[in-house]
């Protein structure tokens, strides 16, 4: 297949993402529906590291069984390993520190400068993300974590299409195509919680939902583009843990989140529609012979 059409596959594969955005601008959501959002979206996310973890797991597990057949594959196994296991710390403890940095950054204290200057009690107004409410942050945190995600399933439909494998590479196009529709969900869903002071919805700009999109959804375009250009299974490993340790941590979050409504049956409920979604996208490719 060549590359124009390749790269065609992983945009509509990608693009997809955009279906659920919408859901960040609704109006005057009730507390309930908003800690459901959030468990829906918890949900979701459970099941991306299910999946992703599965598929990095896939060539360690295969070298173990070359060990107990006896035909090597110890040094792969340790390899990947290591790998898998950086791309996890990294993942997650590299979220950690950042939010401890920014928590920290948008604490300071404004230093005083000329004649009606702040105190040193008053707190400095901040530009770009340090200025975001959590949620806005929160946001971007998930669609970084699903962009690490769709990376690596965009090396997926680049490598298919140059072996020359194109009815799978159409395949991963429609069932990459509908976790993305989730996907795009679990990315606003922290949106729907977001308040002003005045307990006034704040509804994010379509500009600021289609960022959120591309971070999400554009890198399964460069995966593709990618893993046209060459395979490599060490990087597919990499991007996958790496997108499980950052879905982790944000998980962590969105709990958090939820927890502060005191709403266990809204939580169990969400996640398990979220889970189900999850899993009825992946039935059906498997379904589809992918």
């Amino acid at each position: 297949m060549g590359l124009g059409t390749t790269l065609l596959l992983g945009l509509i594969a990608g693009v997809t993402i955009l279906v659920g955005l919408p859901i960040g601008r609704m109006r005057s959501a009730s507390p309930s529906l908003r800690v459901f959002l959030n468990a829906t979206a918890v949900g979701v996310l459970l099941f991306l590291v299910w999946d992703v973890l599965s598929a990095a797991w896939e060539p360690i597990d295969e070298a173990l069984t070359s060990i107990h057949e006896g035909d090597g594959g110890a040094g792969k196994a340790i390899g990947y390993g290591l790998i898998a296991t950086a791309g996890l710390a990294v993942g997650l403890l590299s979220l950690v520190y950042y939010e401890r940095w920014m928590a920290g950054h948008a604490a300071r204290p404004a230093r005083p400068f000329g004649p009606g200057a702040m105190t040193v009690g008053e707190t400095a107004r901040f530009r770009g993300i340090a200025s975001w409410s959590e949620a806005r942050r929160l946001s971007l945190m998930i669609a970084v974590g699903i962009g690490l995600h769709n990376f690596a399933e965009g090396l997926a439909i680049g490598q298919s299409a140059a072996s020359g494998e194109i009815a799978l590479a159409v395949m991963l196009v429609i069932g990459f195509g509908l976790h993305n529709a989730t996907e795009g969900f679990g990315i606003v869903a922290p949106l729907a919680a977001d308040v002003d002071e005045n307990g006034v919805a704040r509804r994010p700009s379509w500009a600021f939902l289609l960022t959120l999109g591309a971070i999400g959804g554009g890198p399964t375009f460069i995966g593709t583009l990618v893993g046209h250009g060459f395979t490599s299974e060490p990087v597919s490993v990499a991007f996958l843990t790496l997108a499980a340790g950052s879905l982790i941590y944000v998980i962590t979050q969105l709990i958090a989140v939820a927890s502060r409504a005191r709403r266990s049956d809204l939580l169990a409920y969400g996640m398990l529609v979220g889970l189900i979604a999850g899993f009825l996208t992946d039935a059906i490719v498997t379904a589809a012979g992918v």
